[in-house]
């Protein structure tokens, strides 16, 4: 490895684990049962919790009945006053279907579950029944009006404060002067998350400290949320959470239920463990929203953009907003001089969406490739042609040099190894027997997100090092990661190194999302470790008794925890013993300074898919896809491979089968279980390979990283769809896309 502009991953080191494919270190914890997961920590006397549901939209405060619940055997309380509980929403009311209306708390969770079933919610005016709700979800109340429709002509919308209007020149004036105007209307359903591991909390007091396990992806962030909701001191609690069972983003927040079960274990004096249904998943923690984008461009005859005017909007609970953004790729993916983009929310009595893989990028990215391809089909120009002749010099939005781009680099290999030039033009020219077969294409990008992180890096006596962040890791191999950079920075190898995450006492991390983990959390530890290599290195060089006295501190080098120079070694624990000391450690920080205000920084792709589409009825399928990817230095080649094929396969789903269908008579969720809301399995799944440019980010952090998880979905619905076009000539804009779009 070579040194970078910010010390480099080698500076000192021969050799290293950077670079290498090495299997995950929590692997075989994993594939042997002993990764403790939050509901899997045996906590002695532990009760368990069930939520009992609303069942109705909207409605005023409800008149709960536990009588024949606490009669049940084994049910020690029913909890139905929740207001004194800061949930994010008013208690004294119904805001949404599903919302948490009480507690039963019991021996076991056959009997929680039994109690919850018994429990009556009782209403000044009767109610409808809702057929296919469960019995453990109740009626709530005195209806009131409400809507869970985005699209019913009287929903009101607003800006969003988080993403302001754009403009750049005169983009409406442009398009009225352009030779060819595309004007196209996105939809997409929610999707959810539908992780494997639910939704789950144990929380256990000892006077007034709590300490909670809770499947989070910001142990911390958990910490101060709870502490906040309960009006107890933020040092008071302690959140853990070692091991994640998949979240996509649907554990960044710090959802009611994790909050309740914490209150329910202070009001029974008892450690209490609560854990969602799949059904009240979907309307216990959040989803992608319902979006609609408008989306239109101009261009001269030569296919280069004059134009664009995004407008797009998204779903939101009325209690509090959520913005999904979606525009910030358009604004500079590509040249123009002209361009305007809007945001807005529309408030809706639904639980509170949040963000899901890709939030907003995947969404923005399937209008703007979508409508890229068909610039390129009205011009008669190659997709990756039309898409060079518009790459800009600077990133229009802030006018900013790129740190670096590569897309154009992504685009030649990924078409080179996918056979693009084998690709028919013309729609509907491609068939095998009654299947149609397409090829289309997309780029992708992602910004390259880094904050502030801390890391503690320690040696101890044996020669083994410990090194700790309060980060998580719910899927990418955060801990085999963070191992490697530890293991290349030290010296040492990696089956002596051990990582610790997920505890909020642990030093202070960000949220593990954004894709922002592995550059941020992992520079902290570059620092951290490179602080104590070099502690080592000064205390040897001084000391007359060591074989490195005398030397540069810089001149020595580390390899297999031996320090070296000019022939002369000696090892961690040698020098430890001399100093008759247990261990060594450090605690260091690391933050990205005003390099965002110097350069725009993002990591990039080029996806390529081929789809079939059965003629006679109208069913798509994936047959391959590859995509090229510029994330600079790849830490684990293995890794970043596996990252990238469960971004294609998140975006088949979210391209051909996942929506939620929701009943806005009451705004139920029709299909809330894993029977009916469709995700990709084995046999969606086709030949996916990806690839990775060579190189690194020199100027962005330490470790010359560009950020992976996010982007690795970003592009893939809009190359479906623009497949499934150059199968049928059927452009499609309403994702998923079902049979009934395309007979």
């Amino acid at each position: 490895m070579t040194v970078g502009a910010n010390g480099g991953l080698a500076g000192g080191v021969v050799g290293g684990a950077v670079g290498q494919p090495m299997s995950r270190v929590d692997g075989p914890l994993k594939v042997t049962g002993r990764a403790t997961y939050t509901a899997e920590h045996p906590v002695p006397g532990v009760v368990y919790g069930v939520i009992v549901s609303g069942a109705v939209r909207r409605a005023g405060a409800a008149s709960v009945g536990t009588d024949r619940a606490l009669a049940a055997p084994g049910v020690l309380r029913v909890l139905t006053d929740l207001r004194g509980v800061k949930l994010g929403y008013p208690t004294d009311q119904v805001n949404f279907f599903g919302q948490a209306l009480a507690i039963v708390l019991a021996d076991t969770l056959e009997q929680a579950e039994h109690g919850a079933s018994l429990v009556e919610v009782r209403s000044l005016v009767e109610v409808p029944e809702v057929p296919e709700v469960p019995a453990v979800s109740a009626v709530s109340a005195v209806p009131q009006p409400g809507s869970s429709d985005m699209d019913a002509p009287n929903a009101a919308r607003h800006p969003s404060a988080e993403t302001p209007d754009y403009r750049r020149g005169d983009p409406d004036g442009a398009l009225r002067s352009a030779h060819t105007v595309l004007d196209h209307t996105f939809t997409i359903a929610r999707n959810y998350h539908n992780p494997m591991e639910p939704p789950s909390t144990i929380a256990q007091w000892d006077g007034d400290r709590l300490t909670l396990w809770d499947k989070t992806q910001w142990v911390q962030g958990d910490a101060r949320n709870v502490a906040t909701a309960l009006g107890v001191p933020p040092e008071n609690v302690r959140v853990i959470c070692p091991f994640l069972g998949g979240a996509f983003g649907s554990a960044g927040r710090t959802w009611p239920h994790v909050i309740l079960t914490a209150f329910a274990a202070r009001e029974l004096g008892r450690p209490v463990k609560l854990v969602l249904t799949r059904r009240q998943m979907y309307t216990g923690i959040g989803y992608r929203p319902t979006s609609r984008q408008r989306f239109r461009l101009g261009s001269t005859e030569a296919g280069v953009i004059t134009a664009i005017v995004h407008e797009g909007s998204s779903e939101t609970a009325r209690y509090t907003d959520y913005d999904d953004a979606g525009v910030e790729l358009p604004q500079f993916l590509y040249g123009g001089p002209h361009m305007r983009s809007s945001y807005q929310l529309v408030p809706l009595d639904v639980h509170a969406p949040t963000f899901m893989r890709g939030p907003g990028t995947v969404t923005g990215a399937f209008a703007l490739e979508s409508t890229m391809d068909d610039l390129a089909h009205q011009l008669g120009v190659d997709p990756i042609e039309l898409r060079l002749r518009n790459e800009p010099t600077v990133n229009a939005f802030n006018n900013l040099p790129f740190s670096t781009r590569r897309l154009a680099e992504c685009y030649q290999l990924g078409a080179q190894r996918f056979g693009w030039s084998g690709r028919q033009p013309t729609p509907r020219t491609q068939r095998e027997g009654n299947l149609l077969i397409g090829m289309g294409m997309a780029a992708a990008a992602h910004s390259n997100n880094r904050t502030s992180a801390t890391a503690m890096a320690s040696i101890n006596a044996d020669g083994t090092a410990l090194v700790a962040s309060a980060t998580a890791d719910m899927g990418p191999g955060t801990y085999t990661a963070m191992t490697q950079i530890a293991s290349q920075v030290l010296g040492l190898p990696t089956n002596r190194v051990t990582f610790a995450l997920g505890d909020s006492t642990l030093p202070t991390a960000p949220m593990h999302s954004g894709s922002k983990t592995l550059a941020s959390v992992g520079s902290a530890v570059y620092t951290a470790c490179h602080a104590l290599r070099d502690s080592f290195a000064r205390i040897a060089v001084v000391d007359p008794a060591s074989p490195l006295y005398g030397a540069a501190p810089e001149a020595v080098s580390v390899q297999d925890g031996l320090l070296s120079v000019a022939g002369r070694s000696e090892s961690y624990q040698q020098i430890l013993r001399r100093r008759g000391r247990p261990r060594m450690d450090t605690q260091q920080s690391w933050g990205p300074g005003d390099f965002n205000q110097h350069f725009s920084s993002y990591a990039y792709g080029a996806i390529f898919a081929e789809v079939s589409v059965d003629e006679q009825l109208g069913m798509a399928r994936v047959r391959r896809i590859f995509a090229a990817y510029d994330i600079g230095r790849v830490i684990n080649p293995k890794l970043a491979h596996s990252q990238a094929l469960s971004g294609m396969v998140a975006g088949i789903g979210m391209a051909l089968l996942e929506g939620g269908v929701i009943d806005h008579r009451d705004g139920r969720i029709v299909n809330a279980n894993m029977a009916d809301y469709l995700v990709p399995i084995n046999a969606d799944v086709p030949e996916l390979d990806a690839a990775f440019l060579d190189g690194e980010e020199p100027t962005a952090d330490p470790i010359g990283i560009k950020g992976l998880a996010e982007l690795v979905m970003v592009g893939i619905p809009a190359a479906i769809a623009n497949a499934v076009f150059n199968a049928t000539g059927k452009r499609v804009t309403d994702l998923p896309i079902t049979l009934d779009k395309l007979l």
